[in-house]
């Protein structure tokens, strides 16, 4: 779990704290991260909860989607960014495959998680069977974070990577799934990809944290892909995000500017080597000629 804090530090982030966040009204910030060097980085910038999204996938292994990652994937991830966190909660998403067959899995793959990584928290998408799943695993003492909406492990079965809850009818299914997992022990719930809309209209009805993603500016808080939001991925954006930054440029420019310097002899300089004393050097020069 979260290390213990430097004095004068941050002390870590609770449940009890993010709640408490919720009751004062207080934005809850949220960011993903995958390895070691982003976790640094969300831990300097303060933010309250860093999620190992499955959607690492992508942004960090190259795959089309997040459903081909698996659990040893994710781990490694996982411990990556553990190392990297001392204050903010630390959440895993459970990966697609690694949950839904039966409660004793998903109690199984979440405990590996919380004792080969030491996250403080799991995340699963989807309301119905996933509702008893997140019981369970809330049952066997690991706190549980629900998502609702768009939930892109099964994109294909719902449309796409398109916005969820456009018709009231199936708004009331958003927040009937979001009202299942709260009732379920879920600490918290991310809203991804529905109208302002419908976050308005729910909202009052939620006891529990709700971070959103695309869905409007009523939640508690708000999470982005790390990569997204510094503008490392090549990707096409979703309608919601928004790039703080465009580091995928000026990574290109730092190692095309590096690449023509080897070219053209510029680099390296003799400033950035080591040197050696002449005399060692001699003698050095003198073994050689002797070798046969």
């Amino acid at each position: 779990m979260s290390a213990r804090p430097a004095a004068g530090a941050r002390p870590p982030v609770t449940l009890a704290a993010l709640a408490a966040q919720k009751a004062r009204h207080e934005p809850i910030v949220m960011v993903t991260a995958y390895d070691y060097p982003s976790a640094q980085i969300a831990e300097a910038a303060g933010v309250d909860i860093v999620l190992v999204g499955d959607s690492g996938a992508m942004t960090v292994l190259g795959y089309d989607s997040t459903v081909p990652i698996t659990v040893d994937e994710m781990l490694v991830l996982t411990s990556a960014v553990r190392r990297g966190l001392s204050t903010p909660l630390l959440v895993a998403d459970l990966p697609f495959g690694s949950y839904e067959v039966s409660d004793e899995q998903a109690v199984a793959t979440a405990q590996r998680f919380v004792k080969e990584t030491g996250c403080d928290a799991v995340k699963i998408e989807r309301g119905g069977t996933t509702v008893d799943r997140a019981r369970a695993i809330v049952a066997a003492g690991i706190p549980v974070m629900g998502h609702v909406g768009l939930t892109p492990q099964t994109a294909v079965a719902i449309g796409g990577y398109r916005s969820q809850g456009r018709t009231a009818e199936d708004a009331l299914a958003v927040a009937r799934s979001a009202f299942a997992l709260q009732d379920a022990g879920c600490f918290a719930v991310v809203f991804e990809a529905i109208p302002g809309e419908v976050t308005d209209a729910v909202m009052p009805r939620l006891q529990i944290p709700v971070i959103g993603i695309g869905a409007g500016a009523a939640t508690d808080g708000q999470v982005l892909v790390f990569h997204d939001l510094l503008g490392i991925y090549d990707g096409h954006p979703a309608r919601f995000v928004k790039r703080y930054a465009d580091l995928r440029s000026a990574m290109i420019e730092g190692v095309s500017a590096y690449a023509a310097e080897v070219r053209s002899g510029a680099y390296p300089q003799p400033q950035h080597g080591y040197g050696m004393a002449e005399h060692e050097a001699a003698h050095l020069r003198e073994l050689l000629d002797e070798e046969p």
